[in-house]
């Protein structure tokens, strides 16, 4: 019921219902366990899609993360959250010439291109500046992830280059002048919880690195592993080890750190470092009996929390879900659906799940939920707006994001009057 010694109903008070919670703590400590594990060579980048809030990164930043943005308001984030253009990347299958022109004019450390066609792009606008932007090859693998949830390679895809293509691709230096070919990016999938399959992916997207550099001449500035770190989320999963994970890549690591001594060696991490340090905070509005099933409405849904709906499952799974609030005894487990306040049956949260007797007023935290909570939510269903986002670092809370109110939705809609009503 608390966070770093504050009640979350003290928060929900201060704050109000719906509300997300971070525990900058926990955030800290995981990258700080994660970047222990690992060899110092391998940098770890914070993926900014898993939780783009700038106070996050600033939390991840000062622990020792690097930036990896995939679009134009994204980089400004990392800008203005005081990243080195060094220690930015930006990724994405269909990046805009806006977008592409800002990474140029920032001297961010890599474009990842996924695509020969964008490379293209990249050489004529960096041509036209009269400059050379670093370019990685982001590479579609010809193998896919057998121990992902999500596999992002080995199939027909949008992201990167078919392998066969690039090894076929002949001397790109000679090619290209002003895009520097020079690395690769290998990502296999997402949500890995197993860490022979982390080592397995390292072990691939390190050879294919070789390959691609003999086959096509081009320098290894930088290999970018991916990463894909996984969260349990269900009754059926343990989070990763990350000194399993350690036990797997770091022999691999340094192995082709010594043979490359001047790559940078890149792990993009996001769901890993933001998921367990955030609790999706809802306050019950009504209870009711329907057909013999408890129904539980609550302020949040499912256009906060999309992602709590089941990521990628085809039977819908809870995420762990608790009471926030207090009870003078301990009273027995009861089987709920909590939904939202959204008009389609979709919006259920948490189905079937055990919790105490719920009454109007009490507040479930649903947990592990620092990761693609807003960012990957309808937030705009039936106008309802995001929620406040409230980071707690060394026993203060502080809003890091404002709560959309009436006119914050209303403000930026334009009421187009016809002429003939307008005379």
């Amino acid at each position: 019921m608390r966070i770093q010694g504050i009640e979350y109903a003290e928060l929900a008070e201060r704050f109000g219902t719906p509300l997300y919670v971070y525990d900058g703590e926990v955030m800290t400590s995981t990258l700080t366990e994660l970047r222990e594990a690992l060899p110092p060579v391998l940098e770890v980048f914070y993926s900014l899609k898993a939780n783009p809030n700038i106070s996050v990164l600033g939390v991840l930043n000062r622990a020792g993360a690097r930036a990896e943005v995939c679009s134009l308001v994204e980089l400004r984030t990392a800008q203005r959250a005081g990243i080195p253009p060094q220690d930015i990347i930006f990724l994405g299958p269909g990046k805009s010439d806006e977008e592409l022109a800002a990474c140029l004019d920032a001297g961010i450390y890599a474009l990842v291109c996924e695509s020969f066609d964008e490379v293209d792009r990249v050489e004529s606008m960096a041509a036209a500046r009269g400059l050379t932007q670093r370019v990685l090859l982001r590479i579609n693998p010809a193998i896919s992830a057998s121990g992902s949830r999500l596999t992002m390679g080995g199939k027909p895809r949008q992201f990167g280059i078919d392998e066969a293509q690039v090894l076929d691709a002949g001397d790109l230096p000679s090619r290209y002048r002003h895009a520097d070919v020079a690395g690769v990016h290998v990502y296999a999938g997402t949500r890995i919880l197993d860490a022979e399959v982390v080592g397995k992916n390292t072990a691939y997207a390190l050879d294919l690195a070789d390959r691609v550099a003999a086959a096509t001449g081009i320098r290894l500035d930088a290999v970018d592993i991916g990463g894909g770190l996984g969260v349990a989320y269900f009754d059926d999963e343990c989070d990763l080890d990350p000194k399993a994970v350690a036990e797997q890549i770091n022999p691999l690591i340094e192995s082709f750190a010594a043979a490359h001594p001047g790559t940078r060696m890149i792990m993009e991490s996001g769901r890993y470092l933001a998921a367990r340090a955030g609790t999706y905070v809802l306050r019950v509005r009504y209870t009711k009996l329907s057909l013999g099933e408890r129904f539980a409405v609550a302020d949040g849904g499912t256009h906060h929390h999309m992602a709590a709906v089941g990521i990628g499952s085809f039977v819908k799974r809870n995420f762990p879900a608790v009471l926030l609030s207090a009870r003078d005894e301990e009273e027995p487990a009861e089987s709920w659906n909590v939904t939202g306040p959204l008009c389609t049956p979709n919006d259920t949260l948490l189905k079937h799940v055990a919790l105490p007797r719920l009454r109007p007023g009490d507040l479930i935290g649903v947990l592990r939920s620092g990761a693609y909570g807003p960012t990957a939510s309808p937030g705009l269903f039936l106008s309802h707006g995001f929620p406040a986002e409230v980071l707690v670092m060394d026993g203060q809370a502080h809003v890091v994001r404002v709560r959309d109110e009436v006119e914050d939705l209303l403000g930026v809609q334009r009421l187009v009057i016809p002429a003939a009503e307008r005379r």
